[in-house]
């Protein structure tokens, strides 16, 4: 979960808050560590969403990363390292509050504005890609990069990426590709790309605001926004060979349509996602699969309550240890030669893949809050 030099803390140094009038900006404030979520800085921004939600003085948040990064995803590391010294269930609890955190956001009554200047992965797409409205700038780098990890996308990324244009979500999700600030406004990830030049003006006129409404937000964000065109070498570009390969039923067909459109003449995207897809986790790309086609029939509720039992079936170490495995290759010691087991999609069958999915023995299923308005909310704002 938190890694030792944050085990102390609540939180308060690494979420920092600014009031202005009716608004409050929310910086996650750990850049050293590309602001990647730890569990005291999880438990810091639900607090301050629950309490800014039933306070009339609050009308806006607007969420920023200090430093280099939004936010580069959770501390995936430390949740690795606290379960080695300690019980699976340490990182369960994290993910727990994290999937929380996401489903607040998510059906949130008040706007929340995400600036992206720069990093966004993992993690920091749970606590953005939720809120209302995501600013992108010519600076900013989006990743869902879990499957090289040994892990798949989680923080509700099963919803809204079966939910982007076509077969793209599969194409992002299995292989980790990173997107700039035209895709994602392309896709639908951002609501709006605002040049970083332009930021401080943005900033200073949303602290002006005395309103929730989000047709109000929304014209002063349009202000300063622009549409932008997408490069020449963007996949988005060709969604028509994206939704013809990763609309196949396996990760094996997806990697085998893949190379044959290699054959016909091979673009760089294309080189790039079947170089990534055999690097990856081969369990990570199985559960990750699976997971975005069955977001697709579900809501943001179902999805989180599932990824859970997932997160759980992964900490666990019952079919796979390749998230540790993972961790350690990539973020700690940093050979980037992760040994994953099993090492070929051909070597895992349905039953190693059904046990993910599956309710965890002797342990309780995520419980999301209920929210004012509704029995069962469970629709996201993308």
């Amino acid at each position: 979960m938190a890694s030792a030099q944050d085990t102390d803390s609540d939180g308060t140094d690494q979420v920092l808050v600014e009031e202005y009038g009716f608004t409050r900006i929310l910086a996650l404030n750990r850049p050293r560590q590309l602001n990647a979520l730890s569990f005291p800085m999880i438990m810091r921004l639900l607090k301050l969403f629950i309490a800014y939600e039933g306070d009339p003085k609050v009308k806006l948040l607007i969420m920023k990363g200090n430093g280099r990064a939004f936010c580069a995803g959770g501390d995936v590391a430390a949740v690795a390292h606290s379960i080695t010294e300690g019980h699976w269930t340490f990182g369960a609890n994290f993910f727990r509050n994290e999937f929380t955190l996401n489903y607040i956001i998510a059906t949130y009554s008040k706007p929340q504005v995400s600036i992206l200047a720069t990093i966004v992965m993992g993690g920091g797409a749970g606590v953005s890609i939720h809120g209302r409205f995501r600013v992108a700038t010519e600076k900013t780098v989006f990743a869902m990069p879990e499957t090289a990890l040994g892990l798949f996308p989680d923080i509700g990324a099963s919803y809204f990426l079966s939910r982007l244009p076509g077969f793209f979500g599969e194409y992002v999700g299995l292989t980790g590709v990173r997107l700039d600030g035209p895709e994602m406004l392309a896709c639908g990830l951002a609501t709006h790309f605002v040049p970083s030049m332009k930021l401080a003006s943005l900033e200073e006129a949303l602290t002006k605001v005395d309103t929730s409404d989000p047709n109000v937000i929304c014209a002063i964000i349009d202000q300063l926004s622009q549409q932008v065109p997408l490069k020449e070498s963007s996949a988005y570009k060709r969604l028509d060979l994206i939704d013809k390969c990763f609309s196949k039923r396996t990760v094996e067909e997806i990697l085998s349509a893949l190379e044959q459109e290699a054959e016909n003449g091979a673009t760089e995207w294309i080189t790039a996602a079947i170089q990534s897809l055999k690097k990856a986790s081969p369990i990570s790309l199985k559960i990750s699969l699976r997971s975005i086609r069955e977001g697709r029939l579900q809501g943001l509720d179902q999805c989180l309550i599932r990824e859970y039992r997932m997160c759980c079936h992964v900490l666990r170490k019952e079919v796979s240890k390749d998230f540790f495995e993972g961790c350690r290759a990539i973020l700690v010691d940093k050979d980037r030669n992760p040994k994953w087991e099993p090492s070929r999609l051909d070597l895992i069958d349905d039953k190693m893949v059904d046990r993910y999915f599956s309710k965890v023995d002797n342990w309780e299923d995520l419980k999301l809050p209920t929210r004012r308005g509704s029995a069962a909310p469970s629709i996201s704002k993308l």
